[in-house]
Parts: C-alpha cells; structure tokens; sequence
C-alpha cells in the first residue's frame, strides 16, 4: 500500500488505520430525501464486518461522515467509490437524480489517538443537532446517544 496519493487533495494511506472521512454532494443537487437518507445509510452500513468496521456515520442533507477503518485486502478510496458510485447509480435510477451526484473528491484524517476519536465521534453524533437544533429524534446517525448496542 502506497503511503500517500493524490488526486485533488492528498490522502495518507496507513494500514489498520482509523480515518475520518466526509464527502459532499455534487453543487447542484437537491438536499437528499429520507428516502436517500435511508439508501446511503443502508450502503454504509452492507459490508460492515467484511470490508471494514464502522465506529460511527451521519448522513445529512448533502454531506455524510464517518469514522472507518479498512479491512486487510480493503483500501479506503475503494471502499469510498463502493459507497458513492451504489448510492448515485440508485438515485438517478429511483429518485430523478441527473448528472453527478457526489463530489469526485472526499476529505480524509486518518485518526491519530483516543482523544481525537472522542472529538470525531462527538461531532459525528451531535452534526444533525448542531446543524437543526430544534430537531428531535434523527435517524441517520449511528450509533445513536442512547443506542446500547
């Protein structure tokens, strides 16, 4: 595994790493319905355990977070493709979604201690309050606050 590469933004590859990733929708597009919420999560959550391990995600209106690390034989940008080329091919297919549905790009972090994982989980659990603070429940985050499994 190479170390680094780059596309429009760097990326440090690391083995057994943890990463922070965050991707966008493509300019243009309308915030995704709960419908798309629910088809990204369910994306995210299909090879959990196989290809790698999930400690948490959000999917927003036009943004998704997560905290990942790759399984051996697994590397993130392919995984992120996985990801963003299912969801885009089922919402132009199903939600009358036309031309790029998500940025090329993706930022990455790779994960350096148990504080910075504290921080990450942290804002990835309380984005959709932070961002709707009058909002109750939200389903599109795991693990949830008062998830117990």
């Amino acid at each position: 595994m190479e170390p680094f590469y780059r596309r429009h933004l760097p990326h440090w590859r690391q083995a057994q790493a943890l990463y922070f990733v965050t991707w966008r929708f493509a300019r243009g597009q309308r915030e995704l319905d709960s419908s798309e919420r629910d088809l990204v999560a369910a994306a995210i959550m299909s090879f959990q355990g196989q290809r790698y391990e999930l400690a948490a995600y959000v999917v927003m209106d036009d943004h998704v977070h997560a905290l990942v690390t790759p399984l051996s034989g697994y590397d993130l940008a392919s995984i992120l493709h996985s990801w963003k080329s299912f969801t885009a091919r089922q919402m132009q297919r199903n939600h009358k979604r036309y031309g790029r549905v998500w940025q090329d790009e993706y930022f990455d972090r790779i994960v350096r201690n148990d504080k910075e994982f504290v921080q990450k989980l942290d804002y990835i659990i309380g984005n959709p309050w932070k961002r709707w603070p009058e909002m109750g429940q939200y389903r599109w985050v795991w693990p949830l606050e008062d998830d117990s499994s």
